[in-house]
């Protein structure tokens, strides 16, 4: 079986390959964050799903992704699609979230979707999408703990998704939209 590697130890693979789930791929130094960039685009990542706010205070990542990609004669696409931190969306929001993520997978771009420290919004992200493709919203919430013990931030940060209402959202995911 093919190993693909992370390009940090604050991420998971979702699916080898093709989605990976993690903390934000900037830093406040430009240098910093164009090598994490290129770790990301090392790793293969071609679409960066950026669940991020401006009230978050992190530095925007997304013209060095460009230049970065450009540097190794790639294309890749940033979309910003903001979820409040420590906050779930509303249910409309989600389902574009999702249609955003299944459409890059369609499309063949290997995705990144990401918010601040990896835990709360992304993992509410990523329950929802593996709730929507066949899991019951429990056993998202079992995949994504399997998944989070092995991020370096788990002994800091325990579960993913981070608040008791994250975790609801995705246990009735599936309920809140038959």
């Amino acid at each position: 079986m093919k190993e693909y590697p992370r390009p940090h130890r604050n991420c998971y693979w979702v699916q080898p390959g093709r989605l990976l789930a993690g903390e934000y791929p900037g830093a406040s130094e430009p240098q910093a964050a164009r090598a994490k960039l290129r770790g990301h685009l090392d790793a293969g990542i071609t679409f960066f799903l950026d669940l991020t706010d401006p009230r978050d205070g992190l530095m925007p990542y997304a013209e060095l992704l460009q230049a970065e990609a450009a540097a190794l004669g790639r294309t890749v696409k940033h979309e910003q699609m903001t979820i409040r931190d420590m906050d779930v969306p509303p249910q409309a929001y989600m389902r574009e979230i999702l249609t955003t993520l299944e459409t890059a997978l369609a499309e063949g771009y290997n995705v990144y979707v990401h918010c601040w420290g990896g835990i709360g919004r992304t993992g509410t992200v990523v329950g929802c999408y593996l709730a929507q493709n066949g899991m019951t919203g429990d056993q998202a919430l079992r995949q994504i703990a399997h998944w989070w013990r092995g991020v370096a931030k788990a002994w800091l940060h325990p579960r993913s998704p981070q608040t008791d209402a994250q975790v609801e959202y995705v246990r009735q995911w599936v309920r809140m939209n038959d």
